[in-house]
């Protein structure tokens, strides 16, 4: 049951993020299709809708780095917890796996800084 809701949470969040991206691009054309119409219409309406994508993306990566961290020390909590003995290598094992789940997070804030400045 808990698979089958994690899958769940985890195609929607897929899927949102898809959404932002294509928020991004449709933001990006709508700003070249209005640079032929009428010029002071098109900053109004494509920062907003850059900035919209850009802090979608930073909150979509930022919960599900939340959620992965948290399912990370909670199962090493448990392992250390079953074999003492060998605590030092699940806590070492933990931190490297926690690095690579904040360097996409860190990932994600990058993609949103372009998304704001370059697209």
């Amino acid at each position: 049951m808990k698979k089958n809701r994690l899958t769940i949470f985890m195609s929607v969040m897929a899927f949102l993020l898809v959404f932002t991206c294509v928020l991004a691009i449709s933001g990006n054309v709508g700003v070249q299709a209005a640079e032929e119409a009428a010029e002071t219409a098109e900053a109004a309406d494509s920062t907003g809708s850059k900035a919209m994508a850009a802090g979608i993306v930073v909150g979509l990566a930022a919960a599900a780095g939340a959620i992965g961290m948290g399912i990370a020390v909670a199962k090493s909590t448990e392992s250390m917890a079953r074999q003492p003995e060998i605590a030092g290598k699940i806590n070492s094992t933990m931190m490297l796996g926690m690095v690579f789940i904040e360097t996409a997070i860190i990932y994600a804030l990058v993609i949103a800084i372009l998304i704001i400045f370059v697209l």
